[in-house]
């Protein structure tokens, strides 16, 4: 991170987030950042009640979370040799496609297939938080860059927002024909979708 001076002039601050405001590729990092943390807290806090409504026990369901954060972290090795060949925004967008699929198979499928696929979304996900740190940051002046960066680590608050609307979906037990617990992985495919946006955007308009 570069460097700032008149760290504690509040006119260099204000000046910083009104730049920062009319920036789209920023603005648009900031939620896709909140969207993304919410749709990873969301995919593993319900992997036990997801894995629970196929009545496996909550200890065992407990350790398809422990796989899924191991997949996250080989994926994230995995993604970051790509970027050696790929651009980090086509692959963020590829990747998010990928968590869209993945997702939607949660949602259609009742059956432990769709665990497998709860868990697959953990690689999708791996790449995702630092890449889009770094695209929004990216072309930023170096007086931004701080203000920049702390809005984007703010965006965690989605994180604490949408799985109270997840838990809300998946109490109501029915939703249409699907269980609340799988119709409530909507929410995450949503986020995906947001994020699939961000990436194309990034490569196609805001680049």
């Amino acid at each position: 991170m570069p460097k700032r001076k008149n760290l504690d002039n509040p006119t260099s601050a204000i000046s910083s987030f009104k730049r920062l405001f009319k920036n789209s590729k920023y603005k648009e990092g900031v939620l896709a950042q909140l969207f993304y943390v919410a749709a990873q807290i969301m995919c593993w806090t319900f992997i036990i009640q997801y894995a629970g409504n196929l009545g496996i026990p909550k200890a065992e369901a407990q350790n398809y979370n422990i796989v899924a954060m191991t997949i996250f972290l080989c994926s994230r090795f995995i993604s970051t040799f790509l970027m050696k060949y790929i651009n980090s925004k086509k692959l963020l967008m590829i990747f998010a496609l990928c968590a869209m699929a993945t997702i939607s198979g949660v949602i259609l499928i009742e059956g432990i297939m769709g665990v497998y696929l709860l868990l697959a979304t953990s690689a999708f996900m791996s790449l995702m938080f630092p890449t889009i740190y770094g695209i929004a940051l990216d072309g930023l002046n170096k007086e931004d860059t701080a203000l920049g960066a702390a809005g984007l680590v703010m965006a965690i608050v989605g994180g604490a927002l949408m799985p109270i609307l997840q838990g809300s979906m998946i109490d109501m037990e029915k939703i249409g024909p699907f269980s609340g617990v799988n119709f409530s992985f909507i929410l995450p495919f949503i986020c995906f979708c947001f994020i699939a946006v961000y990436g194309y955007r990034t490569l196609k308009i805001h680049n």
